[in-house]
């Protein structure tokens, strides 16, 4: 499997975000690698996108990650407890990214980790619940991923946190409605949610 390079994330947020689709993402913790397989991301468009956090160019401390140059991790806080992953893309000091919304394990080894990571049992003690609620919203997957703002900034194009193409074209992509950005007036409705 190939690491996806600058070239991927320096394109319309829109293709990106389909085209992270059946990718893996890779999180190295003390060694061992936890790996998804992305089933769902959003896409954010800062000069026209009033869900974006740099929405009309908006710099501040929390948003200038959001500048950076294409393939930068960017991960922040909602709710002041639950961090999100995103993926900058266009060029450099374009504001737009995609949130990682969902993904599932791509092995057992992985699903292991990750749900050790996320519940502090391995993957066949999960409960029905837990395994229906196990990387089915952003801040649940970094949870599972041992991710948190300490890695806002870090390249996705390095040796702790990136993502590999593993040659799947997924048969069917759907679209809807991002998730929890209500107050987004029109923007709200903008069909930028891509799930598998």
């Amino acid at each position: 499997m190939k690491k996806l390079n600058q070239n991927f994330y320096a394109r319309d947020t829109l293709t990106v975000a389909r085209e992270l689709l059946g990718k893996h993402l890779v999180r190295v913790v003390e060694g061992a690698p936890l790996t998804l397989r992305i089933t769902e991301t959003e896409a954010y468009i800062g000069r026209m996108d009033k869900a974006c956090h740099a929405y009309n160019y908006k710099r501040t401390k929390r948003t200038e990650t959001l500048f950076a140059s294409p393939g930068t991790a960017y991960l922040y806080l909602i709710y002041g407890m639950y961090t999100c992953l995103n993926c900058v893309t266009e060029a450099e000091g374009e504001p737009a990214a995609v949130l990682i919304r969902g993904g599932e394990p791509a092995d057992a080894q992985s699903a292991d980790l990750l749900s050790n990571s996320r519940f502090g049992c391995a993957a066949a003690d999960m409960s029905s619940y837990q395994r229906k609620n196990f990387l089915n919203g952003p801040g649940k997957l970094c949870k599972a991923l041992s991710l948190t703002t300490k890695e806002n900034g870090l390249s996705l194009m390095g040796s702790t946190l990136y993502i590999l193409d593993a040659g799947e074209t997924p048969d069917a992509i759907y679209t809807g409605k991002r998730i929890g950005i209500d107050y987004a007036e029109e923007a709200a409705d903008f069909p930028w949610r891509f799930y598998l």
